[in-house]
C-alpha cells in the first residue's frame, strides 16, 4: 500500500504541471504579437479606368447620288487622300443627254419669249394709238408673263440636270484616309449606294461613361474656377501600353443616361501618326487629386457576405471586428469612404488568426513606409 501511495505523489505533480504547460501556452497566444498599422490621411492621386470608344473627327459616307455603273475608282483602299481629289467615276452618258434636252427646252422657251414679248410691244403701241382696248394689253401682258415663268422653270430645269450630272464624279471632301472599297470597275449602283467612307484622323475623339458619384468627385477635385472640361486625360490602348499623346476634355453632355445612370465625356487626342483608326477601343485614364484621403492597405481588409471589414485594435489592445466602406482601389490600398477615421489602429497581418475580442500585443508596422514601397 505504501507503495501506491509513494508511486501516485509524482504522477500527480506530472499531471498539474502538464496543465499548467497547457495554460501558459493558451495564455501565451492569446499575447502574441501582432502586426498592426494605422488610418491615415494623405493627399492622392487616383487614377480610374474607362472603357472609351475612339471616332475619327469626321467620317463620312461616300453614296452614289444618281444611278449608272461605276465607270472608274481613282484611289486605292487604304490611302491617304486630299481634299478636292477625284475618288470615283460614273457613267455619264445619259445625263449629258438629259443636260442637252434641258438646254434645247430653254432654248425654244426663250424663243417663244421673244415671240410674244414683240406681241407686247405692237399691243402697247396699238392701245396708245387708241385702236386696241386695254384689255387687249392686259391679255398681252399675262402672256408675257407666262412665257417667263416657263423661261425660269426651264432654267431650274437645266440646273438640275447640270447638278446630276456633276454627281457622276465624286470628290474627297476633305483630307483624310479612304475605307474600303467593296465595289469594282462595272458595278451597277442605285441612288443611295454606298460606295466606301473617308475618315478624318488627323485627331480623334474619345467617348466614355462615367458614374454620378466619379462625376461629383470630378467636379469636387477641380480647381475653383475652372471649366468642367479643362482636364488632361490618358488613353490606353487595347494592348495596355499608354497612348504618348495626352487628350483634353472638350465636353460633357447635360443629362445623364436613365438606364446606366452614367454621364458621357468626350476627349480629343491628336493622332499625327495615324496610329488611331476610326472604331477602335481602348481605356480612358483620368486622374484626380483628393485631398486628405483615408488610406489602409488591402491586406489589413477581409470579406464576409460582399462587405469589408478590419479588425481595430482598441486602447487595451482588444480587437474588435468592424465594417468599412471604401471608395476606390489605389495599387494595394483602399482609399476610405466611411467607417474608419484617422489614427485608428487596425491588424496589418495574421487576420485569418484573429477572434472578435481577443487580446493581443501590437507590433506597429508604420503605413507611411508601405505607401513608399508602393509608390502611391
Amino acid at each position: 500500500m505504501r507503495k501506491r501511495s509513494y508511486f501516485g505523489i509524482p504522477l500527480i505533480g506530472l499531471l498539474l504541471v502538464s496543465c499548467s504547460t497547457e495554460a501558459d501556452k493558451t495564455t501565451d497566444k492569446g499575447n502574441k504579437k501582432i502586426p498592426v498599422t494605422t488610418v491615415i490621411e494623405k493627399d492622392i492621386s487616383l487614377d480610374r479606368m474607362y472603357v472609351a470608344d475612339i471616332q475619327a473627327i469626321q467620317n463620312v459616307e461616300l453614296r452614289s447620288r444618281v444611278a449608272g455603273f461605276l465607270e472608274k475608282i481613282h484611289v486605292d483602299e487604304g490611302k491617304f487622300i486630299k481634299k478636292g481629289q477625284l475618288l470615283f467615276t460614273i457613267s455619264d452618258e445619259e445625263l449629258r443627254a438629259e443636260v442637252s434636252k434641258a438646254q434645247a427646252s430653254l432654248n425654244s422657251i426663250i424663243a417663244d419669249a421673244k415671240t410674244v414679248e414683240l406681241e407686247l410691244e405692237r399691243v402697247k403701241l396699238l392701245v396708245n394709238k387708241r385702236i386696241l382696248s386695254t384689255s387687249e394689253l392686259d391679255v398681252a401682258r399675262a402672256k408675257f408673263a407666262a412665257q417667263s415663268a416657263r423661261i425660269e422653270e426651264a432654267r431650274a430645269a437645266l440646273d438640275h440636270a447640270r447638278a446630276r450630272l456633276s454627281y457622276t464624279k465624286i470628290y474627297a471632301p476633305y483630307d483624310g484616309i479612304i475605307d474600303r472599297i467593296p465595289l469594282k470597275p462595272g458595278s451597277l449602283l442605285e441612288e443611295g449606294t454606298l460606295i466606301t467612307s473617308v475618315s478624318d484622323i488627323s485627331s480623334v475623339f474619345a467617348y466614355f461613361n462615367i458614374s454620378e458619384n466619379e462625376y461629383l468627385d470630378y467636379l469636387r477635385a477641380r480647381p475653383k474656377g475652372a471649366d468642367t472640361t479643362d482636364k488632361t486625360v490618358h488613353l490606353v490602348l487595347s494592348d495596355g501600353k499608354q497612348y504618348e499623346f495626352s487628350g483634353q476634355v472638350e465636353t460633357v453632355v447635360s443629362e445623364f443616361q436613365e438606364n446606366t445612370g452614367s454621364i458621357a465625356f468626350r476627349a480629343r487626342f491628336p493622332n499625327p501618326q495615324f496610329l488611331l483608326k476610326h472604331g477602335a477601343t481602348g481605356k480612358i485614364k483620368l486622374t484626380n487629386n483628393v485631398e486628405e484621403a483615408l488610406v489602409l492597405p488591402q491586406k489589413a481588409a477581409f470579406e464576409i457576405q460582399d462587405k469589408n471589414y478590419v479588425f481595430v485594435v482598441d486602447k487595451a489592445n482588444k480587437v474588435k471586428m468592424r465594417n468599412f466602406k471604401p471608395k476606390a482601389r489605389l495599387g494595394d490600398f483602399y482609399i476610405i469612404e466611411s467607417g474608419l477615421q484617422e489614427g485608428e489602429t487596425v491588424v496589418y497581418e495574421g487576420i485569418q488568426n484573429i477572434k472578435d475580442g481577443m487580446q493581443v500585443s501590437p507590433a506597429m508596422v508604420s503605413q507611411d513606409s508601405l505607401i513608399r514601397k508602393n509608390i502611391l
